[in-house]
């Protein structure tokens, strides 16, 4: 497994070291925000799109072989940066990268839910989010490092040989799985699929946690610098709800595998503590910021394993790479939701009321759930007594 944890490690590091570098970038390659704005999105842009489409490619061909020329393909997009060494084919490799990424990405989760019984999901998800919140947390620390010492040439360097030693340590180390056969599936029947709240609860739920570790890693520092706060204390609250998503999520795991908690119950204390993050960021001061990190990352790493486990326990091991990919769409449009939808506020009113609005969000869902659940064991009790009565 310790080659799928690499995988999910190279895409987080991959989409984060070089977003994180390109705002202090100088000469040509950043020339305005809007240049910036649109480098960073080539990269989610194309996982959006691609990631789907992926995903059921590995179902019909294998998980190993997409895993496998993702890798490759990410060096390779990278490599073209290092070779041409000039600022109109960053544009090029960073597009490349994220087509590469939307190959692998979903294939690794598909084959961590292959290669595990259904009785070890939560613990497996967890350990594989675990290394991706490690990308997450390193790729900005590094790849700044890097981009100091040697520019963008260096960094691109290093991804390639990353890539490349990952691909090679899981074609040595990740056992061929073949295709299993599947049931002809029409596009109403996709739709049907996609629709079925057992897919939508936990991709929503993803969405949501991705939406807040999205605004925590953006706006924190904001309301940071506007409490009076330096550079190393909201890089530092940063870097705690990150960390604090990889010390819980494979404990979160653990702990759904041992039935100490439902993924339902853990989802919803996942939402419910990201929301009180949110809540939290609106206090002024340091405590306020400390408070959101802390918790935001502890919502995250609820949700993170226990939404994963929920979607591999519901699909038919044929068609985990498509909802695999499909839930990885819906991350990713969190992504870009959360931070808009703050930003979007923020900028007609406040931003205390831009994370209020996210926060309510992410509250109703718990709430939803719970009051749906209520009304069900109500209409069974009554059924119930019905039948007593009539019988």
């Amino acid at each position: 497994m310790g080659a799928l944890w690499a995988a999910g490690f190279t895409t987080a590091f991959g989409a984060h070291a070089v977003a994180a570098s390109l705002g202090g970038a100088s000469g040509d390659a950043v020339k305005s925000l809007l240049t910036l704005g649109a480098l960073l999105a080539l990269y989610d842009g194309a996982e959006v799109l691609l990631k789907p489409v992926f995903g059921a490619v590995a179902d019909r061909v294998g998980a190993r072989p997409v895993l496998l020329a993702g890798l490759v393909g990410f060096a390779g997009a990278s490599a073209v940066y290092v070779i041409a060494d000039r600022p109109a084919w960053l544009w090029v490799a960073r597009l490349g990268q994220g087509a590469a990424a939307s190959a692998f990405s979903p294939a690794a989760s598909a084959l961590v839910a292959r290669l595990n019984p259904a009785a070890r999901h939560g613990r497996a998800f967890g350990s594989y989010g675990l290394y991706k919140s490690l990308g997450y947390t390193l790729g900005p620390l590094l790849g700044g490092a890097l981009v100091w010492l040697g520019g963008f040439r260096l960094l691109f360097l290093v991804m390639t040989v990353l890539a490349l030693a990952v691909a090679c340590w899981a074609w040595l180390a990740v056992p061929i799985v073949p295709p299993l056969p599947r049931k002809r599936q029409t596009v109403v029947d996709l739709a049907r699929r996609i629709t079925d709240p057992v897919f939508l609860r936990p991709t929503a739920a993803l969405a949501g946690a991705t939406a807040a570790l999205s605004v925590g890693v953006g706006f924190l520092p904001v309301t940071g610098a506007a409490a009076g706060l330096g550079t190393v204390a909201t890089g530092a609250a940063v870097s705690v709800l990150a960390a604090t998503s990889a010390f819980v999520q494979p404990r979160a795991g653990r702990a759904v595998d041992a039935g100490r908690i439902s993924t339902r119950q853990g989802i919803a204390l996942g939402l419910l503590f990201a929301a009180a993050g949110l809540g939290f960021a609106t206090a002024p001061g340091l405590a306020g910021v400390l408070l959101a990190a802390v918790c935001i990352g502890v919502g995250v790493g609820l949700i993170t394993p226990l939404g994963f486990a929920a979607l591999a326990a519901s699909t038919e091991p044929a068609r985990l790479g498509q909802t695999m990919g499909t839930a990885e769409l819906g991350r990713e449009l969190g992504d870009a939701g959360g931070p808009l939808l703050v930003a979007g506020i923020a900028t007609a009113t406040t931003l205390s009321l831009g994370y209020t609005g996210l926060a309510v969000l992410l509250a109703i869902g718990p709430l939803v759930a719970f009051g749906t659940g209520a009304v069900r064991r109500v209409q069974r009790g009554g059924r119930g007594r019905e039948t007593t009565m009539e019988g």
